[in-house]
């Protein structure tokens, strides 16, 4: 919807509506800065919504060590990343195990989307994380023409028709396998260690490595390093939504990072950010304290609004 600052939700009847509950605050992701942007939320006893995929921020929990960050000496990525994920569940904060792959505005609040269900906040911290995978040729310009990064979402749109799945995270097994209902043949391109195979026949896996994506209205073949398919539809699902696909209108500087000011808000009302997303240096402790800042002004923001309301 131009001109509009959000994006056009496309309504399914995958969608699980709880729209009975309109949270006070809503923070997506669960690494570092969103963790600490939860617990000060909670502090503040506003009611929170915790957003997160199964491994909460992949980057730190994969470092073998960490040094620089205070009070926790020496310590692997995994044991500090359990140590803080002790920590939200001995203040009784949950995380929903969901990951986001839209966000817009609804009235006077914010509905985020998942593969299988929606969520309600008046204000949101964003705390994602960045992606290290490059965006494809094409796969900005294609957007919405034939890419998407939700196959629930949009597979209705291609029944009968070829598409392919383009996997930096065991997600896209499952997102196959329900394409695989819907449409006439699947390309599983993982990006990932995959031995196993599917008893589904039309799905065919390729390993191989994506270099761009074709076509000039609309998706017309996937380019790989060692062929080119013919095809309606690529889906791809990295670990982190970009931020500017997640929600539209969304503020990035030259490098694709979240715009924000000192109170870690953004251009966008409600909406703050923390973290990684919000660009270099990509540091725990710097994650940390931006967590606490955008969680703090998002209460702020969420008193005032109901103190105005």
């Amino acid at each position: 919807m131009p001109g509009s600052g959000f994006v056009y939700k496309k309504r399914g009847d995958f969608l699980e509506e709880n729209k009975a509950k309109i949270n006070d605050i809503a923070v997506v992701g669960c690494g570092p800065a969103g963790l600490s942007a939860a617990v000060n939320i909670s502090i503040r006893k506003k009611s929170l919504l915790l957003l997160g995929a199964e491994i909460c921020s992949p980057k730190l929990y994969r470092a073998e060590k960490v040094n620089n960050y205070l009070g926790y000496y020496n310590l692997s990525g995994e044991e500090l990343m359990k140590k803080f994920i002790a920590h939200i569940a001995e203040m009784g904060i949950d995380i929903s195990r969901s990951r986001i792959d839209n966000i817009y505005l609804q009235d006077d609040y914010y509905t985020l989307a998942s593969r299988d269900k929606t969520y309600h906040a008046y204000t949101l911290v964003l705390a994602p994380g960045v992606s290290n995978n490059k965006y494809l040729p094409g796969e900005e310009e294609l957007l919405g023409s034939g890419v998407s990064y939700c196959a629930t979402c949009d597979g209705a749109l291609y029944r009968n028709k070829d598409v392919a799945v383009i996997a930096y995270t065991e997600e896209g097994i499952e997102e196959s396998e329900y394409l695989a209902e819907i449409v006439d043949t699947v390309y599983f391109i993982p990006q990932f260690d995959f031995e196993d195979g599917f008893n589904i026949s039309n799905i065919k896996t390729i390993k191989d490595s994506p270099l761009g994506i074709e076509g000039d209205v609309r998706v017309e073949g996937l380019r790989l390093k060692k062929q080119t398919i013919d095809l309606d539809g690529v889906f791809i699902l990295r670990e982190v939504t970009p931020a500017d696909k997640l929600l539209y209108g969304l503020a990035l500087d030259e490098k694709g990072h979240i715009k924000v000011d000192e109170n870690m808000a953004s251009n966008l009302p409600g909406v703050y950010a923390a973290g990684d997303c919000t660009g270099t240096p990509y540091q725990l402790a710097r994650a940390v304290g931006q967590g606490q800042v955008a969680g703090l002004n998002a209460v702020t923001y969420v008193h005032r609004k109901k103190r105005d309301s």
